[in-house]
């Protein structure tokens, strides 16, 4: 069984938050490789928010933010990383997912597509 998860949102959302909260929001939602790879640049993570939104949605529920990484592979090309019940949850599922991003100065996108291992 195939599974697909889409999500959008705007880059001023996450720049909002993190003006608001800051690091208490960027430690609780990114993990530290993430941060490393995107902390200065609100498109990037906000790219990375939408992800994680479409990882829950095509492994049908909520899962913690920190399980969801979402780094950049060989070729630059987004890569996930599940961790914990994110991950056990996925193989439970016989998922093995895949994530394409894309993002312009108001918004971020992200799709991910789950197939049967």
């Amino acid at each position: 069984m195939n599974s697909v998860g889409v999500d959008i949102i705007e880059v001023g959302r996450i720049q909002r938050a993190i003006g608001r909260w800051g690091e208490r929001f960027l430690g609780r939602v990114f993990t530290p490789a993430e941060l490393e790879l995107c902390r200065e640049r609100p498109a990037s993570l906000a790219a990375r928010f939408a992800a994680k939104e479409a990882v829950m949605k095509a492994l049908g529920g909520a899962q913690r933010w920190q399980e969801i990484e979402v780094l950049r592979g060989p070729r630059g090309q987004p890569r996930l990383r599940l961790w914990g019940k994110a991950r056990a949850r996925a193989k439970r599922l016989g998922l093995e997912l895949a994530v394409s991003l894309s993002h312009c100065r108001e918004y971020a996108i992200a799709s991910v597509v789950g197939n049967p291992r």
